[in-house]
């Protein structure tokens, strides 16, 4: 894989699992925190759905990059369970409480992504992971918030797929990428076709 020096890749998320699948894809790239009031947008697109919603944040946070020679990776998950939204837990008994709530039920990770080129959206993409939470027991769970510690508060699901998170499900239909919020292989493609990536 030969990636092109122009333009440089800019992620526009402090998300270390974001940037962590960039990087095992071997792409090089910089990242920048994009900040975004996402509680203010959540609110105020709640009735237009989940998918619009992740997919103005993605862009928000791209925008928010002001690198005229750079192509932005803005992304954004929201966790859909029923007609319920979760953000992420403030604290380990607010872990528990929304695991509890997803216990035994499947939810669906939305998750967008949007490049920006000179301020102008060129690509967006939506996938749509779903996950089936098993029925734990509250013995298990306390275990499991014991031994993650604070990382349960870094994911909107408070749970890491590619830690002991997957002790929590039963099933898991998705890209794995896409479940840790950056859906690689269609990003890949649109860098192949624009030429950023070649061979």
């Amino acid at each position: 894989m030969i990636q092109a020096d122009d333009p440089p890749l800019i992620l526009a998320s402090q998300s270390s699992a974001r940037a962590s699948v960039l990087r095992a894809a071997g792409l090089r790239f910089e990242t920048r925190p994009a900040h975004v009031d996402e509680a203010a947008v959540k609110a105020s697109m709640r009735a237009e759905g989940a998918q619009a919603t992740a997919l103005a944040l993605a862009g928000l946070k791209a925008a928010r990059i002001r690198d005229p020679a750079a192509l932005v990776i803005g992304a954004d998950q929201l966790l859909v369970c029923d007609d319920a939204w979760f953000d992420k837990p403030i604290d380990r008994a607010a872990a528990r409480t929304q695991l509890l709530a997803l216990r035994g039920r499947v939810h669906i990770l939305v998750t967008a992504m949007v490049c920006m080129r000179e301020g102008r959206e060129v690509w967006r993409h939506l996938a749509h992971p779903r996950l089936a939470m098993r029925a734990f027991s509250e013995a298990f769970l306390d275990w499991y918030l014991e031994a993650e510690g604070d990382a349960v508060l870094s994911s909107v699901g408070a749970y890491r797929l590619e830690g002991l998170g997957i002790q929590l499900f039963d099933a898991v239909d998705g890209e794995h990428a896409a479940i840790l919020g950056l859906p690689i292989l269609p990003l890949l493609g649109f860098l192949r076709q624009h030429r950023v990536l070649t061979g």
